[in-house]
């Protein structure tokens, strides 16, 4: 089945999406690669595509067969995309990560998905690989993806399985068409290992159809004039689901980094991207900062832009009917502040356009100018993040999903953008709560007036993004999935907006020993809104009282008048404790709206940071079960007088 539904290609597998992204879409860009500020390589369709035949006949002149697990540890590049389309083009799956694995995942992952030809970005990389081969007796080539690397021995270089291929397909090897022709929907395209917040790496298997439901059913009308830049680790279903579905629309992808983030903003002034929390939480900060280093005059305007965009902001979600409602609104309250919020957006209407146009647009201009929206994904978005920048005029569109749901499950349309969710339920898509404790539907429920509306649960997920299960491990699949319904580990709601809301994690949930449920990610978004605060870890399992691990923001203290020369002076200085005690008991008190059982009572100061691949997954999660381990002391001296087991 291949045809064109809206904006966008719809077929039975990828391999046919490339194939008919070229047809559709010609000689319009597809990638672009950054080769300094302002120059950027562009390649069509009908080239990515006839260069991923050419690799993928070579892959098969190697030995790669249908259905094999071929790996891909590389981060965002060109070569990355050709592998794929290759890999696809075989009727293989891939099975990526990102260079930065380390030689125990590496190890683990080649032995556990059985991988016998494997791509590597980079020669450092090749070298550990080559070091590691004794241990992997089935693997058999090692291709190295970048062209500037030196020939190693051991190994092959991707230009050369290329050229093969394309001389093979010069002489009229046509069985890369054959591989094509035979793949299902229900045959894998990945295989991805999740780096994972707890425990060992589990492979997530995902298929074609998992993937093209994903296009099919994701919310949004776009077209070839969309420039969409990539930053977030393509080897994360997240980003690699917004890149497949840009294909399926003809838009062009420009890979970006985090380092080149800022000028790619502003050059490539993309309409549509994929985006994690931390990134909007380091651009709010970088606004900030630029606001409180302007003149006097210029601080005041902004305050005054920002303080009416709010105004305005907040009558418009309640004229529209896009206000949070966590509990159902009596048509009398409603009836009698309609007509205040109306009242209110007549008057602020002017005065916020004028401003709007004179000090928001400068915001705006940082992120592009040309930004109509951006969907974060990958973790909670800090709800004063996520209201400053929609209310500035930066749509942010926060999405929920895992990588076992391909990923998207729900996800804010800018036609339903109610703060404080993650949107409803995208189309084909099921979800109920469940209670934790009795196994009870709490949502749906017909013997309920509201239906179950309002109650929290585990979040249950069934359609047809969910995956096929993990690889080698039914125990753990059987586990996870019941009657085709995935049991997410994620506590949420369905409020009466009909949105998803997310409120924490029950594998996160801290008990404390009075039987008090705590769930660590909103206390730690607050304490993250601290400008002296840079990461942090609430901890208590089975505690009279929560502590928390602070990473304190080493150029706040330094901006304060402090001169540190690095974090671990920092961290212990008397003057850092000062501080960090009196932003936390600001930030979690009862004033602000915590209960007494969720204050802090005690901390420590660490001197490190936490790091990506360490202590934090690719898209900055916290591994909790790893940072417990690590400072397993440091948390023992927070609760010296425990009992727990």
């Amino acid at each position: 089945m291949q045809n064109k539904s809206k904006d966008r290609i719809i077929t039975d597998n990828l391999a046919l999406l490339y194939r008919e992204a070229a047809s559709h879409y010609g000689d319009l860009p597809a990638f672009a690669v950054r080769q300094k500020a302002l120059e950027w390589q562009p390649v069509s369709f009908r080239e990515l595509y006839e260069q991923g035949m050419n690799l993928a006949t070579g892959l098969i002149d190697l030995g790669v067969m249908q259905k094999e697990h071929v790996g891909l540890f590389s981060d965002n590049r060109f070569e990355w995309i050709l592998t794929d389309y290759a890999v696809q083009f075989c009727g293989a799956a891939d099975v990526p990560r990102g260079r930065d694995v380390s030689d125990a995942e590496l190890l683990y992952i080649i032995e556990h998905a059985g991988i016998q030809v494997c791509f590597v970005e980079t020669e450092k990389l090749a070298t550990r690989l080559l070091r590691l081969r004794s241990r992997l007796p089935k693997l058999r080539e090692i291709i190295v993806m970048d062209p500037s690397a030196p020939n190693l021995k051991g190994t092959i270089r991707l230009e050369d399985v290329y050229m093969k291929g394309r001389d093979l397909r010069k002489a009229g090897d046509r069985e890369a068409e054959n591989r094509i022709a035979a793949i299902r929907p229900d045959d894998l395209f990945t295989l991805i290992y999740t780096s994972g917040t707890t425990g060992t790496p589990k492979g997530v298997m995902l298929t074609h159809d998992n993937m093209m439901s994903q296009i099919r059913n994701l919310p949004g009308r776009h077209g070839p004039n969309d420039r969409i830049l990539s930053v977030l680790p393509i080897w994360h279903v997240f980003e690699r689901v917004i890149e497949m579905y840009t294909i399926s629309f003809g838009g062009c992808t420009y890979y970006s980094s985090i380092h080149t983030l800022s000028d790619d903003m502003k050059n490539v002034e993309p309409t549509f991207m994929a985006s994690a929390p931390r990134l909007w939480e380091k651009v709010h900060e970088k606004i900030l900062l630029g606001v409180r280093r302007s003149h006097p005059v210029r601080q005041i305007l902004f305050h005054i832009a920002y303080f009416l965009a709010k105004q305005y902001k907040v009558s418009e979600y309640f004229i529209t009917n896009k206000q949070i409602k966590l509990k159902p609104t009596p048509l009398w309250k409603r009836a009698v502040l309609t007509p205040f919020h109306v009242i209110r957006w007549l008057i602020v209407l002017p005065w916020y356009g004028f401003f709007n146009a004179a000090v928001l647009e400068r915001v705006r201009l940082g992120a592009g100018g040309s930004l109509a929206a951006t969907i974060s994904g990958g973790g909670a978005l800090p709800a004063h993040i996520d209201k400053f920048f929609n209310y500035v005029g930066i749509p942010v569109l926060e999405g929920y999903g895992l990588t076992e749901t391909s990923p998207v499950v729900s996800v804010r349309s800018k036609l339903n953008l109610v703060l404080g969710t993650v949107g409803p339920p995208i189309r084909e898509t099921e979800v109920r709560i469940i209670c934790l404790n009795s196994g009870k539907t709490l949502y749906p429920d017909p013997a309920d007036p509201a239906g179950g509306i309002g109650k929290t649960g585990e979040i249950w997920v069934r359609g047809p993004q969910v995956m096929k299960g993990y690889y080698r491990d039914e125990p753990l699949t059987r586990a996870a999935m019941e009657d085709g319904w995935f049991r997410t580990g994620d506590l949420g709601m369905i409020t009466h907006n009909d949105c998803l809301k997310i409120v924490g994690r029950s594998k996160s949930t801290i008990v404390l020993s009075s039987g008090e449920n705590v769930e660590p990610e909103p206390l730690e978004m607050k304490l993250r809104q601290s400008r002296y605060i840079d990461q942090c870890m609430v901890v208590g399992q089975d505690q009279k009282f929560l502590g928390v691990l602070v990473v304190p923001e080493l150029s706040a203290f330094r901006k304060n008048g402090t001169q540190p020369k690095d974090l671990a002076e920092l961290s212990s200085l008397p003057e850092t404790k000062t501080i960090i005690q009196k932003e936390i008991r600001q930030l979690i008190s009862s004033s602000a709206g915590f209960k007494k059982y969720e204050q802090i009572r005690d901390f420590r100061i660490l001197p490190k940071p936490f790091v990506v691949d360490e202590e934090l997954t690719n898209l900055f999660k916290i591994k909790r079960h790893v940072v417990t381990d690590k400072y397993k002391q440091v948390i023992a001296e927070l609760f010296p007088n425990s009992t727990s087991k």
